[in-house]
């Protein structure tokens, strides 16, 4: 097993592989920016270095300090976590090539998922159903024809988007061309590439992801779905595993599609293939080369550690459980505690003055933030995670409400009020809602305020 790993990244996701590392007896590295000199996970890790100011580029996406700190500290992999560089191929690339191990999968693959275009087409070569859409990329002259075919209204993607960034609905032939220069503008800004494609924008659809594993055995394993449907601005708030919209079959049937697919592609590690699920019917959108924020959902129905099997396979090891032995117990749900305005949605940073999270059978808290931490302007503005199970959806929902009530942040804004207001919806509680309900359910009540 590793000596020692280097963990690329902050906040929760740091301290949820900081103490994977730690049951595993491995040693832990922490890189932290000026602006995290204070943060936890430089406090608990057994060594940390200082890779650079505030700003995320200079800091944790600085490839060259991330390398450097792992020749000074003698740590012989590298875990990425989610974010920054976790689907980089050429950071992959660049670990590899100085003997080191990226705890993740190959930059081939981290290559081919992360053009959406050619994920796309990777997805039909292996057998995965897609959206129906533009083969590949588009130019201004043809979308118009390309549109017509597929059936208004169309969505607008960016080939090598993520975050939802780059997407911009177009529901008549007078939108179009306005959506397209919208959304290659937005994708040029974020990503250096203004490359777009085309898909039917479904009205009503649930976001469902599917969890896979796979090893270099070539062994490769489903953990059933989770759904994403709450969405702001495409942004995941809300995850519960399993979806209340599927039922044992359908679970059965797409996980096989997916593990089926995965072994023809030789995947390695964990990912993540997201769909759109509509009258039945799946249809993929992308695939995530890396471990998700929400997939704590995903451990407390399963029982098993993602983190841990992460390391085992990049180690070499065969996977520790095979598709029969993963078994599914009881609900979960998994609420995204950001600090911010829970009307507005404005950042909050600040100084938290008191810290009390809850407890009890089922409780899970993901965080790294503490009373008399100051949470910085630079970074992604989630105080953690906040994860319940129970034997059934409503024990979940009476545990998690239960749970939002004890939850203390004082000093800045949070989104617990939003979540407090979401468990009295009857859509909500119902199971009943798709990938629009949320930003309906905000502008309703925003009217309402």
């Amino acid at each position: 097993m590793f000596d020692k790993v280097l963990i690329a990244n902050r906040g929760e996701i740091a301290m949820r592989i900081l103490r994977a590392c730690r049951e595993m007896g491995i040693a832990t590295v922490a890189v932290h920016s000026t602006a995290d000199a204070n943060a936890m996970h430089v406090r608990m890790a057994d060594e940390s270095v200082c890779i650079g100011p505030p700003p995320a580029k200079d800091s944790y996406l600085n490839i060259p300090s991330l390398i450097a700190a792992c020749e000074i500290t003698g740590a012989n992999a590298i875990h990425p976590g989610y974010g920054f560089l976790s689907e980089n191929a050429r950071f992959a690339q660049i670990v590899s090539d100085h003997n080191l191990v990226f705890i993740g999968p190959t930059p081939e693959h981290i290559r081919l998922m992360g053009d959406k275009v050619e994920a796309k087409k990777a997805a039909i070569s292996i057998g995965i159903p897609v959206v129906p859409g533009s083969d590949g990329a588009v130019n201004d002259a043809d979308a118009p024809a390309i549109a017509a075919r597929i059936g208004f209204p169309v969505l607008i993607k960016a080939a090598a988007g993520g975050g939802g960034r780059g997407m911009k609905v177009a529901r008549t032939a007078d939108d179009l061309m306005n959506a397209i220069s919208t959304a290659r503008a937005e994708a040029k800004a974020a990503f250096g590439d203004d490359t777009v494609y085309i898909e039917k924008y479904l009205e009503q659809p649930r976001h469902i992801e599917i969890q896979v594993i796979a090893d270099s055995q070539g062994n490769v394993v489903h953990l059933g779905e989770r759904d994403c449907s709450l969405q702001r601005r495409h942004q995941k708030v809300l995850e519960e595993a399993p979806s209340p919209a599927l039922n044992a079959d359908q679970r059965q049937k797409i996980g096989k599609v997916v593990t089926d697919g995965l072994k023809k592609l030789g995947y390695l590690g964990v990912g993540t293939v997201e769909f759109l699920f509509e009258n039945g019917e799946f249809y993929f959108i992308e695939m995530n080369t890396r471990l998700q924020v929400e997939h704590p959902v995903t451990e407390a129905i399963t029982g098993l550690d993602l983190v841990r099997e992460q390391i085992r396979i990049a180690n070499g090891a065969p996977l520790s459980f095979t598709q029969e032995e993963v078994t599914f117990s009881g609900h979960a749900i998994e609420c995204r505690i950001n600090a911010e305005n829970p009307v507005t949605f404005r950042p909050s940073p600040g100084l938290i003055k008191d810290y009390h999270v809850p407890g009890g059978l089922g409780i899970r808290v993901d965080s790294a933030a503490y009373a008399g931490y100051r949470i910085p302007p630079y970074y992604d503005s989630m105080i953690g995670k906040l994860i319940v199970h129970g034997r059934n959806r409503n024990e979940c929902l009476m545990r998690l409400k239960r749970a939002l009530d004890e939850f203390v942040v004082d000093g800045v804004e949070t989104t617990i009020p939003l979540f407090q207001r979401l468990m009295a919806e009857p859509d909500f509680q119902n199971g009943d809602y798709h990938i629009h309900w949320l930003e309906s359910f905000l502008a309703r009540t925003a009217k309402d305020t």
